[in-house]
C-alpha cells in the first residue's frame, strides 16, 4: 500500500515511509566502505590514504546536489501541500536542469586544478601523484554524482523512496562488482578503483533521469520549464545548511588530515580514513531518516496542519534517541573487526585506529539530534536556522576543537574532538528548537 505525504504517522507509518531512504543512505555509504576495503588491502596503505586525504575536496565539488535536493524538496513539499502539482513539476524540473549544469562547470574547474589545490593541502611525491590520478577519473563522473544525491531526496518528495533505494542499490551493486573486477582480479589499482566508483555514479545520477522524464507513476515528472531566479534562491537559501555541512565536513576533514599528518603521519590519515568510512555508514541511518521525514514535515507545515506536524516531531525525535544509543553500542563492539578488515596488516596501524574508534564513537550519542534538526527546519522553510546549526556543528565547533585538543591530548585529542564538537551543537540545536515552537506551532 502506498503511503501518502497526507495521511498520518504513526511510529509504524513513519518508519515504513523513512526505512528506503535509511537503507539508501547507508547502502551508499557501505558502498563507499567496499571501495575502501579493495584500495587498502589490494593497492596498499599510501594510495588508501591517498584516497582519504583528496576525497574531502571531491565532496565539496559534488555538495551542490545536496543543496538542490534538500532545499528543492522542502520547496517542492511545500508547493505540492498548497495543492499545485504542476507548479511542484516546473520548480523539479528546473532543480534537475541547473543542478546538472552546475555539476559539468564543477567537473571542468575540479579537473583543471586538483593538482596545486591537493599540493596545497600538503600532499607530496607518490601520494600527491595518486591524489591526481584518482581524483580526475572521479571528476569525469561529477555531474552524474551531482544529480544521485539530489534524486536521493527527490525520490521521497514524489512518494517513490522503494524506487529510489532501489537505484541505489543499482549503483552500489555496480561499484562493488566493478570494485573486485577492477581492482582484485585485472589489478588496475588506484585507476580502477575510481572508474569503478564514477561507473556507479552514473547508474545513480542517470537511471531517474529515464524515469522521471516519461509518464509515470510517481507524483513528479520532468518537463518543460522557465528560469525562476526567486525560486533557485529559495531553494538554495533553504539547502544551504546540507550545503554548509558538506563543504564544511570536506574543509574540517582536510585540516584533521593536516593535523593527523603533523601527529602520526600517513598512518594517522590511514585510520582517520578508517574512522570516516564508518562514521559515514552509521550517520548515514540519520541522515536517511531526516532526508525521508523531511518531506512529509514540508506537506504538513504547508498545509497548516499542525497537529501533525506536532506529532511528527514528537516521533522523530523519540526515533532519533533510540537509534543514538544503539548506534554507540554497536560502534563499541564493532571497533576491533572493523579496524582489523581494513588494516590488520599493519598492528602498529590497526592499534592507532582501534583506539580512535572507541573515543570517536560517543560522538552518536549527540550526532542525530543535530542532523535531524538542521533537516527540520530545512523542511519548514527555515534555512537560516538550519545553515547556522549545519555551520556551527561542521564547521566552528570541530575547527575549535581540533586545533585546541591535541595540545593537550595528542593524538587522542583529535578523536575527542569529533565528540565535543557534536555535543556542543546538540546544545545549540535544543535551544533552537525550543525557542522557535511558537513560530511554527509544533
Amino acid at each position: 500500500m502506498t503511503i501518502r505525504l497526507s495521511d498520518h504517522f504513526d511510529h509504524k507509518r513513519l518508519l515504513r515511509f523513512t526505512l528506503p531512504s535509511i537503507i539508501m543512505m547507508i547502502f551508499t555509504s557501505i558502498y563507499g566502505v567496499v571501495d575502501g576495503f579493495f584500495v587498502s588491502n589490494f593497492v596498499g596503505k599510501t594510495p588508501f590514504a591517498a584516497v582519504n586525504f583528496i576525497m574531502p575536496f571531491l565532496m565539496i565539488l559534488g555538495a551542490v546536489g545536496f543543496m538542490f535536493g534538500t532545499g528543492g524538496s522542502a520547496l517542492i513539499a511545500i508547493t505540492i501541500g498548497t495543492g499545485d502539482r504542476e507548479k511542484a513539476d516546473r520548480l523539479f524540473s528546473l532543480f534537475v536542469y541547473v543542478s546538472g549544469a552546475l555539476g559539468i562547470v564543477l567537473a571542468a574547474f575540479g579537473i583543471l586544478f586538483i593538482r596545486p589545490i591537493a599540493a596545497l593541502l600538503g600532499a607530496q611525491g607518490t601520494m600527491l601523484d595518486q591524489c591526481v590520478s584518482y581524483g580526475r577519473v572521479i571528476l569525469l563522473a561529477l555531474p552524474a554524482y551531482t544529480l544521485q544525491f539530489e534524486f536521493q531526496s527527490f525520490f521521497a518528495t514524489a512518494e517513490r523512496p522503494q524506487l529510489g533505494l532501489a537505484v541505489t542499490v543499482a549503483a552500489g551493486v555496480t561499484n562493488m562488482v566493478l570494485d573486485a573486477l577492477f581492482v582484485a582480479v585485472f589489478r588496475w589499482g588506484l585507476i580502477g578503483a575510481a572508474a569503478a566508483t564514477a561507473l556507479s555514479q552514473v547508474v545513480g545520477g542517470i537511471l531517474p533521469l529515464f524515469y522521471f522524464g516519461r509518464a509515470n507513476s510517481s507524483i513528479l515528472r520532468l518537463r518543460r520549464t522557465r528560469f525562476d531566479g526567486g525560486a533557485l534562491l529559495k531553494a538554495c537559501t533553504n539547502g544551504s545548511s546540507e550545503l554548509m555541512t558538506n563543504i564544511s565536513m570536506s574543509l574540517v576533514s582536510m585540516l584533521y588530515n593536516v593535523q593527523l599528518i603533523r601527529y602520526a603521519g600517513e598512518d594517522g590519515v590511514a585510520a582517520y580514513g578508517v574512522l570516516m568510512y564508518v562514521n559515514l555508514v552509521f550517520l548515514a541511518a540519520f541522515i536517511g531518516y531526516s532526508v525521508g521525514s523531511a518531506p512529509v514535515i514540508g506537506y504538513h507545515f504547508g498545509a497548516a496542519d499542525y497537529d501533525e506536524l506536532k506529532s511528527l516531531l514528537r516521533k522523530s525525535l523519540t526515533i532519533i534517541g533510540v537509534f543514538s544509543v544503539a548506534m554507540l553500542a554497536l560502534a563499541e563492539l564493532l571497533a576491533q573487526p572493523f579496524s582489523m578488515i581494513f588494516v590488520g596488516y599493519d598492528p602498529s596501524l590497526f592499534d592507532l585506529t582501534r583506539q580512535g574508534f572507541r573515543i570517536f564513537s560517543f560522538s552518536f550519542l549527540f550526532a542525530g539530534l543535530n542532523i535531524f534538526g538542521s533537516s527540520f527546519f530545512t523542511a519548514l522553510g527555515n534555512g537560516l536556522v538550519s545553515a547556522l546549526i549545519s555551520f556551527l556543528r561542521t564547521l566552528v565547533f570541530q575547527v575549535a576543537a581540533v586545533l585546541v585538543f591535541p595540545l593537550f591530548w595528542g593524538i587522542n585529542g583529535i578523536w575527542i574532538s569529533i565528540v565535543a564538537a557534536e555535543s556542543m551543537a546538540a546544545a545549540v540545536t535544543s535551544l533552537f528548537m525550543i525557542g522557535k515552537r511558537a513560530r511554527y506551532h509544533y
